[in-house]
């Protein structure tokens, strides 16, 4: 059993217990399933020396308390093998300070491994700084949760009215399956948006996996991330509009995923799922596939690679 610790702002500090969890999002799922030890990253410098085999780091999009901190001298003591996990989008640190960057930048190359969410991400971060790139697919532990049996006739779009979660140009493609349309919240939710459409409040994430299943149909065409929107859409049988860059969309819900940008592909898609039948066909597909390339035991096996990879099997 190898030694993983799991280090990022959160502060909390132990395993994670997947058994009756509230809050499993992607990165408790993967703390979990992986069984790391997570760690805020203050506590980074007070740990003993080769503690673990294996560490993991997300960055914080706010990097400044880190900037003057021997954080990699640290990190390469405690761990032998030392990784970092992409945050958001992947070439989202570039609106920081030039300083920031270069930071980012310099303690990316000095990592053992970058972990991503996306194809195109894995090609930016292996072209941008010649450090191993492996995907870290998003993760969904569903062991105590119900997949939807019924569900109302409105539309979920995953994302709020900013660029990069894309909600405009979502809520555009919702009207053309119908006008009840939600939107999920998020911190960066505009006040001006409750004028238009219905909100869910923030909830634990699984309150929010059960509040989605009431939804007929999802939208989210926002920049690449980790995609858990599609995914617990997927789990639902939920079919998804959304873009081909994004590997949970293309690979979960190839029925209904455009090409960046293609709004018009978009809103053709919306008019067919209206049609029982593709609306079937896109519903058994996506959870079909969702078992086949997203389960917990799909999850695992990678990861066995990744432990290849790195030379650690």
């Amino acid at each position: 059993m190898h030694r993983i610790g799991f280090f990022t702002e959160q502060g909390y500090e132990g395993k994670i217990d997947k058994k009756n969890n509230i809050n499993l999002r992607t990165d408790s799922s993967w703390i979990s399933a992986i069984g790391a030890t997570h760690h805020p990253l203050p506590k980074l410098f007070k740990l003993p020396d080769d503690l673990y085999d294996i560490g993991v780091m997300i960055i914080p999009k706010d990097r400044r308390e880190l900037l003057n901190r021997p954080i990699l001298e640290h990190y390469r003591r405690v761990c032998k093998k030392v990784t970092v996990m992409q945050e958001s989008y992947y070439n989202y640190w570039q609106d920081s300070p030039i300083n920031e960057q270069i930071w980012y930048f310099n303690f990316l190359v000095e990592m053992d491994m970058i972990f991503c969410h996306n194809r195109v991400d894995k090609k930016y971060y292996t072209g941008l700084t010649d450090v191993p790139c492996e995907l870290m697919p998003t993760l969904m532990l569903t062991d105590d949760l119900v997949p939807r049996h019924e569900s109302g006739n409105g539309v979920i779009i995953g994302g709020n009215w900013v660029k990069d979660y894309g909600g405009f140009d979502s809520y555009q493609v919702a009207l053309e399956i119908t006008d009840d349309i939600t939107a999920i919240t998020t911190g960066r939710m505009k006040k001006e948006e409750e004028q238009v459409l219905k909100h869910v409040p923030w909830v634990m994430w699984s309150e929010w996996i059960d509040v989605l299943s009431q939804y007929k149909y999802g939208v989210q065409l926002g920049t690449a991330a980790a995609g858990q929107f599609q995914l617990n859409c997927s789990y639902h049988g939920i079919p998804c509009i959304g873009y081909s860059n994004l590997n949970t969309q293309a690979t979960l819900h190839p029925l209904t995923t455009v090409d960046l940008g293609d709004i018009g592909q978009a809103k053709k898609i919306a008019r067919w799922l209206k049609d029982e039948k593709f609306y079937d066909d896109c519903m058994i597909s996506t959870q079909e596939l969702f078992e086949s390339n997203y389960s917990e035991r799909v999850f695992l096996n990678h990861w066995k690679d990744i432990l290849v990879s790195l030379g650690v099997e």
